[in-house]
């Protein structure tokens, strides 16, 4: 385990970025209080980004609508528009490589960046030219906080310490001194469960934080995640284990309009359709299939066999199986808040031995074929063009387009 003597990595962080894109994107919100939501007028939900005019009001993420409304009336609310984000990401990725490789993209609005003799020498300089093609590239609305730092971690916590539009550099030389001003929770790791965790073994402060030992950690957390944290706080170069994907899902909130049976099952359908085209563009096969439903006060879940598959017939029969459970063991007038659905247990088909000649899979074959041909039919045309039985995308859009925290959506999700 090396301890770096200088700099070594930057991370940037887009300020406010579905908001700030928003804004750059529709000269009518420009300068004024934005806040984005799910879906298009609707008040029963929350605000899922604000802008800084927003958050200077006191608007913030996940505040639900009515509460921002009342801290700030003239607030402009839109719905969320993923395919933009995506393009607008697309975009500064672009305008950063211009100025220096990207090492790791960590969610849609956050990178992180190897620094260069010429930037570990000049990170001011950088900093500037980055900013500089950001403006040219989007525009001056959607700006950016970056941190520098001898390694990622501590470069990801200098990124948040002069928001908006600022730069902090962690030299180690500088350790613990910047880091004791922070709270516990501001810390990259430490959400309520740990803090409480921390609390517990008499840890209320950083500095109390810093001066633990390893194996103290790494008994709090469970696992050697909690020892990384302590030498990544310290100081160190902390090379993560590669991490192969476990899962392929996707999950919605509905409408208040699509909470009945018979549009939640149209929109589990087209969820578990374009997760199984995502299994197919990464050559995998699943051996199980997952459906979660949250209703006001009650939850389902089942699991059933697919037997290494990645077709749609094969996704949606599964699914169909499930559904007839769910149906049977909730009431009939149950109404569906969130759904979720994914396929997992995944292997690369050259790992997978099968029994060609079995009649079961020779009619998968087939299915797959199949949905092989739907695939290059829309590929070809960059929209969905032919599908399994009905495309019924759910209101305000997006089925399957939404931006998680750990991956930014491919421009076929938005198909």
């Amino acid at each position: 385990m090396r301890k770096p003597e200088t700099i070594e990595r930057a991370y940037i962080d887009f300020d406010s970025f579905f908001a700030s894109v928003e804004e750059q994107a529709r000269p009518r919100l420009r300068g004024k209080p934005v806040g984005v939501m799910p879906f298009p007028d609707a008040k029963h939900t929350c605000v899922i980004a604000a802008n800084k005019q927003a958050k200077l009001r006191g608007v913030k993420t996940g505040m639900a609508v009515p509460e921002a409304q009342q801290k700030c009336p003239d607030l402009i609310l839109v719905p969320q528009s993923p395919d933009l984000y995506v393009r607008a990401h697309r975009a500064f990725l672009l305008a950063i490589e211009r100025e220096l490789p990207v090492d790791a993209i960590c969610s849609i609005d956050e990178i992180a960046c190897r620094l260069d003799q010429k930037a570990i020498d000049d990170p001011h300089a950088l900093t500037r030219r980055i900013k500089t093609q950001l403006i040219e590239k989007l525009g001056p609305y959607v700006t950016c906080s970056i941190g520098f730092a001898p390694n990622r971690q501590l470069a990801k916590i200098a990124s948040d310490m002069d928001k908006p539009d600022g730069i902090t550099i962690i030299r180690p030389s500088d350790l613990p001194g910047p880091l004791l001003k922070l709270d516990l929770d501001d810390i990259p790791g430490v959400g309520s469960r740990m803090l409480k965790k921390l609390n517990y073994a008499g840890i209320w402060n950083m500095e109390a934080l810093y001066n633990t030992q390893p194996k103290q950690l790494r008994a709090l957390w469970g696992n050697v995640n909690g020892e990384r944290f302590w030498y990544a706080l310290h100081g160190y170069e902390i090379q993560a284990d590669p991490t192969n994907r476990r899962m392929y899902g996707h999950g919605r909130v509905l409408p208040p309009e699509w909470r009945d049976i018979a549009h939640a099952w149209e929109c589990a359908r087209l969820l578990t359709i374009k997760a199984a085209r995502r299994l197919r563009r990464a050559n995998l096969l699943a051996c199980k299939f997952g459906l979660w439903v949250s209703m006001r006060d009650d939850r389902w879940a089942g699991e059933t066999i697919l037997d290494f598959a990645n077709d749609d017939q094969a996704a949606i029969a599964a699914l169909s199986a499930l559904w007839q459970g769910m149906k049977a063991a909730i009431p009939k007038n149950a109404r569906i808040i969130r759904l979720h659905i994914a396929l997992y247990d995944l292997s690369a088909p050259d790992k997978v031995q099968l029994d060609l000649f079995h009649p079961e899979r020779l009619d998968r074959d087939k299915w797959q074929s199949i949905s092989g041909a739907m695939d290059r039919i829309n590929s070809r045309y960059a929209k969905t063009l032919v599908s399994m039985g009905p495309w019924v995308q759910p209101p305000g859009g997006y089925a399957g387009g939404k931006i998680a925290y750990s991956r930014v959506p491919d421009m076929e999700d938005f198909w």
